[in-house]
């Protein structure tokens, strides 16, 4: 849902940014950073890794980064993560005007699948897209989109197509060939009647060949009369 409200992130300059000085601040509990964009120079900075947590945490793409008294709108471009602790590296801002549409990726978010008539009938329901491309205005852009898939039958497809934007937000993928979800049907039944009626088939082909391996004048070629 997009909200007006705007997260604030205070955030300090900073000036070293050799690699050893990279990972000092990461020993203190700080992560490095840049901004730029919007026709301005690129300004590296550091924060908190707690402070940095609760702003990209909270409701809102937008977040106002608060640096030697001045202020500025920014949107998450990038953010590196450890590959195992999951923690972030480093984050990466760029600057936006809250009057100018943006694009954006949007994570989907699929409800209501426990009761869907397709799952309740044994299917299995696959999410093929996780993430929508958007535009908007920076402060309408939507922390999800949420598709209820609680009406889809076995065997049904829900493309882009079938889904209403929200106010304000305009889908940038490709409605009709990007697959959102699909609910598959379970094949066992199928698979099982098969190899029934091939095995039926085949009993009834040895039973004519047992048949006629067991009548005596099978294949005998009837004796010549001599006369008399």
């Amino acid at each position: 849902m997009a909200t007006d409200t705007t997260t604030k992130l205070s955030v300090r300059p900073r000036s070293d940014a050799g690699s050893r000085g990279i990972r000092r601040l990461r020993r203190a509990g700080l992560v490095p950073g840049v901004v730029y964009g919007g026709g301005q120079d690129p300004v590296a900075f550091e924060v908190g890794e707690r402070e940095l947590r609760h702003a990209l945490a909270a409701s809102g793409a937008v977040i106002e980064v608060e640096l030697d008294g001045a202020s500025t709108s920014v949107v998450l471009k990038d953010r590196q993560a450890h590959p195992v602790r999951g923690e972030t590296m480093h984050v990466d801002f760029v600057r936006v005007d809250l009057n100018v549409a943006i694009q954006s990726p949007v994570p989907v978010v699929l409800e209501g699948a426990e009761d869907a008539p397709g799952v309740r009938d044994g299917g299995v329901l696959q999410q093929t897209t996780t993430e929508l491309l958007v535009e908007a205005l920076p402060n309408d852009i939507p922390e999800n989109i949420t598709v209820d898939v609680s009406g889809m039958e076995a065997a049904g497809t829900l493309t882009l197509g079938d889904l209403t934007a929200p106010e304000g937000v305009t889908f940038l993928d490709d409605p009709e060939a990007t697959i959102i979800a699909s609910i598959t049907t379970p094949d066992v039944e199928e698979d099982t009647d098969a190899i029934e009626t091939e095995t039926e088939v085949v009993g009834e082909g040895a039973g004519t060949a047992e048949a006629s391996g067991d009548d005596p004048g099978a294949g005998e070629v009837p004796a010549q009369d001599g006369g008399e």
